[in-house]
């Protein structure tokens, strides 16, 4: 079931299971066992980007047991809710990023890493206009890095 993000969700530095079961209600997800021990991985230290396989990893460092299935699952009920925002960069990889603004990345080429771009620093103008009944929902900017050559 796909659910309107109801738009960004900020969580306060310092959360708590009760906080963070409160913020998932709100969202309009039970807060499952699953669900808070996840939620205070991506959320606990600030804004970030991960993929599943690296918040699975985490998980599994931290004794939290989750599946990869599961994992994947509550990466994307987060970002339904508005929790989450996802990152598209290549056709089979997707980051999830904490920091749900409306804003544009950098990404490494050579170590898949995924930058937020300082706000203001690129501005959009001459975008078309919505074909009749749609509206546009955001404009995502993926800039690609690459090492430069050395001489």
């Amino acid at each position: 079931m796909h659910r309107p993000a109801p738009g960004p969700h900020k969580l306060p530095s310092e959360i708590t299971q009760a906080t963070v079961a409160k913020i998932l209600r709100g969202a309009g997800l039970r807060p499952t066992r699953q669900r808070v021990a996840l939620a205070n991985l991506l959320f606990a230290e600030g804004d970030r980007h991960v993929t599943a396989e690296t918040l699975h990893e985490e998980a599994q460092a931290r004794k939290v047991p989750v599946s990869l299935a599961t994992v994947y699952n509550t990466l994307h009920q987060f970002t339904e809710a508005g929790l989450l925002r996802e990152v598209a960069v290549e056709g089979a990889k997707t980051y999830f990023d904490t920091n749900t603004s409306n804003h544009y990345h950098f990404f490494c080429e050579h170590s898949g890493t995924l930058m937020d771009i300082s706000t203001g620093a690129i501005r959009i103008e001459g975008l078309p206009e919505a074909p009749e009944g749609m509206a546009i929902s955001r404009v995502d900017v993926l800039v690609r890095l690459v090492d430069k050559p050395t001489r």
